[in-house]
């Protein structure tokens, strides 16, 4: 087959990089090992971009975007949409995010096969404002209808689209696999920290991901660790201003980590916290479960359904909630073992990322 892909930011990640991003780092890859072409579009911002013409098989197209928040997204998804077309690139085209919708029409007036990814209630998120939340709400209609097939990867949103369509769409969840570690914990000395000195987070700095009831849970609890927050905002925000200033010196901001390092930070943490309001299927939450490495999330449906009884789980907004779970973190440790331990077990036989691949291209071939 030839798949064209776009509605991700870059492969391999850059600053910004997100659930999309790590799929599409993981998906493509795979699809082109089993004998396929693909074509992944990446953005180029006006201070972030990769410069590569290739990865790991898959050939990569960038095109320049604006920095504004969502509609960088419709601006790079009309370049590619037009170059798929005018340069036939792709006989199949998978779009990430159902805010890119729109462009299922003319694809498909065109002649492709179109389907989407659509990881969550994008107009629950918080970091949208009116209008863009008004626009993805339409757009869900469009999502609904206007491709061959759309592919959710996590049972809560799948089912809310089917109640309000009255149609049946396809589950493939991510996977949880990330590949081996070097074992170099240069990483660590880098930023100051120790092996089992420190809770963890790795996300965007957006207020759907909790942050501003991380910081201070944290703060008020009885932990003498440190907090490590991996990432930032993808533009520039107050937000990301409100958290630094929340901060206190136990709390380090190493900025955006990829690869074997965020890998590495991983595995060695005394406990990761997902303190999320709005997530689909969270990659981070798959990839730490797979790592056995103890979890705390909010209980939000789409974190239980991927962890089910193998993390601690608070009451998704609630400072007190969390703080009462990073406590009972540090006074009941080797419970908290046992169940990464259970994670682990969970992740690997539920969550993987060939199979992933192969229900992708059986649903391009349906």
């Amino acid at each position: 087959m030839r798949i064209a892909a776009f509605g991700f930011r870059s492969i391999p990640l850059a600053k910004g990089a997100a659930g999309a991003d790590k799929f599409a780092l993981e998906l493509f890859p795979r699809l082109v090992a089993r004998g396929h072409t693909v074509i992944a579009y990446n953005r180029r911002y006006p201070d972030v971009f990769v410069d590569v013409d290739e990865y790991k098989g898959v050939k990569i197209k960038t095109f320049k975007t604006t920095p504004k928040t969502g509609f960088d997204t419709l601006l790079h998804s009309l370049k590619c949409t037009f170059d798929i077309i005018l340069n036939n690139t792709a006989d199949i085209v998978h779009i990430q995010n159902g805010g890119n919708s729109i462009w299922a029409l003319p694809l498909r007036l065109f002649g492709k096969k179109v389907f989407i990814s659509q990881d969550g209630v994008d107009w629950k998120r918080d970091k949208w404002p009116w209008y863009g939340k008004l626009y993805l709400k339409l757009s869900a209609f469009l999502t609904a209808y206007l491709p061959n097939q759309v592919i959710f990867d996590n049972v809560i949103a799948k089912k809310l689209f089917e109640e309000r369509f009255n149609k049946q769409f396809k589950f493939i969840p991510f996977g949880s696999e990330v590949e081996a570690g070097t074992g170099n914990t240069d990483i660590l000395a880098e930023y100051g920290i120790e092996k089992g000195e420190y809770y963890l987070f790795v996300g965007r700095f957006i207020p759907d991901k909790g942050l501003h009831y991380l910081i201070p849970a944290f703060k008020n609890s009885k932990s003498d660790k440190k907090l490590v927050l991996i990432g930032g905002s993808p533009n520039p925000s107050p937000y990301e201003k409100q958290l630094l200033d929340m901060a206190n010196d136990r709390v380090i901001f190493p900025g955006y980590v990829y690869g074997n390092d965020v890998n590495t930070l991983m595995c060695n943490s005394y406990c990761y916290i997902q303190p999320s309001d709005v997530e689909g299927l969270s990659p981070v939450v798959l990839t730490v479960m797979g790592l056995n490495v103890p979890m705390i999330v909010s209980d939000i449906e789409e974190n239980v359904y991927a962890v089910l009884d193998t993390a601690r789980k608070f009451k998704k907004g609630n400072i007190s909630s969390l703080t009462e779970e990073i406590n009972f973190c540090e006074d009941n440790y080797p419970q908290m073992l046992i169940l990464a331990q259970k994670s682990r077990e969970r992740a690997l036989s539920v969550f993987n990322w060939e199979n992933v691949a192969d229900e992708h291209i059986q649903v391009f071939n349906s």
